[in-house]
């Protein structure tokens, strides 16, 4: 209800008692008993209101492209500039494990919005259009009311009416984030997909004002500690901290208009940084996301150690906002976990690698104790996308690899052939440099996981591609075939 109804309503209410005590029939006595019915009339109305409102949030996704985990404030990097992703953090629940379906652009971005694991989409690798057929769960909050509007990086193939609005943006893809939240029509509740095209490969100098300095980046013991990782990183660092300011834009609108309270915030990003051993990988540098919550109506700021899949948003925005919760959702409401931080919801995640750019399927199962990856294809070496092998970065790597100058883990994108399982203690290892598959002291562990993923392709009904997708790019120059 807008104030001007509740003007009316109170107008209303006590012209009513009005005529009521002019009657002529009317007992003066009784005029304290009937101002407190009316008083209480109008207290029951407006709770039911009140409630009403409060059961419908408004929501907001920022999504970055290509956006490691930890490289922003609330993860530990103090030397990238993301004021205002920390100022989310320091009002709202930040989770320490939260993971995406796979770490590939537009299979992750179909995933969330579904609610679906990559190959139950249809659209399981990389460029593949979403099937008409899916469900959004951003259609589901219009049947319940809502507006929808997307604005930046659309990338899940042709325009889905479930989304009232869509607007572009480039080059960071933040450009009309504000006339998303501006042109709203005011009566309704909202749902907007913010979705960046930063920090995505290629990378531009003098992005923003003061541009991050190359020898103060965190080189990630991975990656060879060389001038032109750290000039790559610190341009990287730089399209991160331009979201980061339209980020602070948004909620500064959002005060503005009124809607701050009730309005839940998610930072969050599609896959790895796009550097060797992260984008397209299994391991927590390619599916592990940032994932930032904000609602200052109904939850308190701290932190949580919460499992949760980037599958699980579907659901929960459904829940949050009373709207039916399609049976083709696969993920997990995690609304437990935002009313009490030591909640669990899920015991692992799981998260897919199929074709992008190069031929893939990969499988990885994800707990608070271990990573098991399997690999159908052993065969081929683990390159990065095409863009990063074109990079500075990996350039010099392979130049240091030919010459012997790389240490054990910068190795691994040039293991061929791989093995075809991995296990990891993520606790004692959170790089994932141990491979334990042969380390007998892991049996019961490596059985127990591989019992979760046998049980998961079936429910699921996972399958290889036949035949599988081919390379499409040269894995060591990074060309088009």
């Amino acid at each position: 209800m807008n104030e001007v109804d509740k003007q009316r309503y109170i107008f209303l209410t006590f012209f009513c008692l009005f005529l009521r005590i002019q009657n002529p029939t009317f007992e003066k006595t009784n005029l304290m008993r009937t101002i407190l019915f009316y008083l209480f009339l109008s207290l029951l109305f407006f709770s039911c209101v009140s409630k009403k409102e409060s059961a419908q949030p408004n929501f907001i996704v920022f999504i970055a492209d290509d956006a490691a985990w930890n490289d922003c404030g609330p993860y530990g990097n103090k030397v990238i500039k993301t004021p205002n992703i920390n100022k989310l953090a320091a009002e709202g629940v930040v989770f320490d494990n939260a993971f995406l379906t796979t770490s590939s652009c537009s299979p992750s971005r179909c995933s969330i919005l579904t609610g679906r694991y990559p190959h139950s989409t249809g659209a399981p690798e990389l460029h593949m259009p979403l099937p008409a057929e899916q469900t959004l769960f951003a259609g589901e909050l219009q049947k319940a009311g809502y507006y929808t509007a997307l604005a930046g990086k659309y990338h899940i193939g042709a325009p889905r009416s479930e989304f009232d609005s869509i607007y572009g943006g480039a080059p960071s893809g933040c450009e009309n984030w504000m006339r998303a939240l501006q042109n709203r029509p005011k009566e309704k509740p909202f749902f907007l997909w913010l979705a960046a095209r930063d920090p995505h490969r290629n990378y531009q100098p003098n992005t923003i004002p003061v541009p991050h300095i190359p020898a103060n980046v965190i080189v990630p013991p991975f990656l060879p500690d060389a001038d032109s990782t750290r000039k790559d990183l610190a341009l990287y660092y730089d399209e991160i901290s331009r979201l980061d300011s339209y980020l602070g834009e948004i909620m500064t609108e959002l005060k503005k208009q009124g809607v701050d309270e009730n309005t839940l915030v998610i930072y969050m990003t599609d896959n790895g940084r796009p550097f060797p051993r992260c984008k397209t990988r299994m391991y927590d540098s390619g599916i592990k996301t940032p994932f930032i919550v904000r609602w200052p109506d109904k939850i308190k700021k701290g932190r949580t150690d919460a499992l949760v899949s980037s599958i699980d948003i579907a659901p929960t925005f459904c829940e949050l906002a009373e709207a039916d919760i399609p049976k083709t959702f696969q993920g997990v409401s995690f609304v437990p976990v935002l009313k009490d931080y030591s909640a669990k919801t899920r015991d692992y995640i799981v998260g897919e690698h199929n074709w992008h750019d190069y031929q893939s399927h990969e499988r990885a199962v994800r707990n608070h104790k271990f990573l098991y990856i399997r690999n159908a294809f052993p065969e081929f070496n683990a390159s990065p996308p095409a863009d990063a092998v074109r990079s500075l970065t990996y350039q010099e790597m392979i130049k240091m690899y030919k010459a012997g100058e790389l240490n054990e883990n910068q190795l691994d994108c040039f293991v061929e052939p791989r093995v075809a399982e991995e296990l990891y203690d993520v606790v004692n290892d959170p790089l994932q440099f141990r491979n334990l598959v042969e380390n007998k002291d892991y049996k019961n562990d490596l059985n127990e996981m591989r019992a979760i993923m046998d049980k998961w392709v079936i429910e699921s009904g996972d399958t290889i591609s036949a035949p599988p997708t081919p390379d499409k790019f040269d894995r060591w120059t990074g060309e088009k075939l």
